[in-house]
């Protein structure tokens, strides 16, 4: 079933006048810790009042910034995410408006360093306050490096944050989180030309980038059938989880694919195209999670710097003939962009529209909207 994004209440701001929080949270707080599948065990500090069952893929990203954005996008759902970035929190939480989506989808976050005087004349809240009235447990002051460098060697794998000891066995995998609204929504209504966006997990500043388009945009769950509507052309959102675990978005995404009607793929968006095409999809030993990825474009040479959040690639070695692998990732050579020979079907694993990270290139919605 889809998730149903869930409104905020509204949140008194706190003031971030001294190092001591108005509600006191280092005061409150007591030993956690982080129980990895494979029995590693990283200790910290928390404030939660509980976070007993709090199970998660742990996975790890390595942006400075832009933190309020990664915790609400989507395809963290089901993730415990840790920061390598030293302290984090220094600019507090900005109004709900900037984020990319309703929520928190991240199940727990692991810091080195939570910082209680974060001082910003646009934000409202402190990281910790803002996760609290989310209900997502924060540990602090854990070997943050020490735990990149054990899933870097060892993958990314399950595990829990615990007040308590617990000797329970982990799953070594977790199924595939389905986030999506439940109804189609109308967007741009007035323009003429239509455009299907497949919502598997949609990033807000997406559907922001795709709106400056003079296009009529209908926003569709991930497992609507559309094929039998008029449109001009179909999007592929970003999202969590395995691309095998869409079974029903590839399905319907190989039927639009029988007609010459444009189709544009981001992230999860791209490994459902490569399976629709006829490629395999693979897991990353530990994922690309950051800001500063550098990719090549095949065809020109030419580098670009982008933000990227995935665990999953396309295997190039199973693409068919009639499609080309159109971005690499130069750091370890993995697809991060696919494309047809003859018709007007490409996607990218990196993330276009960033936020947060580099714009280098937003100029791949306006190829889209000009093959429409």
């Amino acid at each position: 079933m889809s998730a149903k994004l869930t409104p905020l209440q509204p949140v008194k701001a706190t003031t971030p006048s001294s190092s001591r929080s108005e509600r006191s949270d280092f005061l409150k707080s007591k030993p956690a810790r982080l129980r990895l599948a494979d029995g590693n065990v990283f200790v910290g500090l928390t404030t939660a009042e509980r976070i007993k069952d709090v199970i998660g893929e742990v996975v790890f990203t390595t942006g400075m910034t832009g933190y309020e954005l990664s915790l609400t996008d989507p395809s963290y759902a089901d993730q415990i995410l840790m920061f390598t970035y030293p302290l984090i929190g220094n600019y507090g939480v900005p109004p709900a408006a900037t984020w990319e989506s309703e929520r928190v989808y991240a199940r727990g976050v692991i810091v080195s360093e939570a910082c209680r005087s974060w001082s910003h004349s646009g934000s409202l809240q402190s990281l910790q306050a803002w996760l609290d009235h989310q209900g997502v447990p924060l540990i602090t002051d854990v070997d943050t490096r020490a735990l990149t460098k054990h899933l870097r060697t060892k993958g990314s794998m399950v595990g829990s944050l615990e007040t308590k000891p617990s000797t329970s066995k982990l799953p070594r995998r977790l199924p595939t989180p389905h986030v999506s609204i439940e109804e189609p929504q109308l967007l741009n209504p007035h323009h003429q030309k239509t455009l299907i966006v497949v919502d598997c997990g949609l990033k807000l500043n997406i559907l922001r980038m795709l709106q400056r388009l003079p296009l009529r945009i209908k926003r569709v769950p991930y497992d609507y059938d559309y094929n039998q509507e008029a449109y001009d052309g179909v999007f592929i959102s970003n999202g969590p989880g395995d691309p095998v675990d869409y079974a029903a978005t590839v399905a319907i995404l190989k039927k639009a694919m029988r007609s010459n009607r444009p189709i544009f793929g981001i992230c999860l968006g791209s490994q459902l195209m490569g399976l629709a095409a006829g490629a395999n999809t693979y897991k990353l030993p530990f994922g690309h999670r950051s800001h500063n990825q550098p990719c090549i474009e095949e065809r020109t040479g030419r580098c670009f710097i982008t933000s990227q959040n995935h665990g999953y690639a396309i295997d190039d070695t199973t693409l068919p003939a009639s499609w080309y692998v159109s971005f690499r990732n130069l750091n370890d050579n993995s697809v991060e962009g696919i494309a047809h020979r003859t018709k007007p079907f490409f996607s990218v694993q990196f993330h276009p529209e960033a936020n947060p990270g580099p714009v280098d290139t937003e100029w791949l919605f306006t190829t889209f909207g000009a093959m429409l």
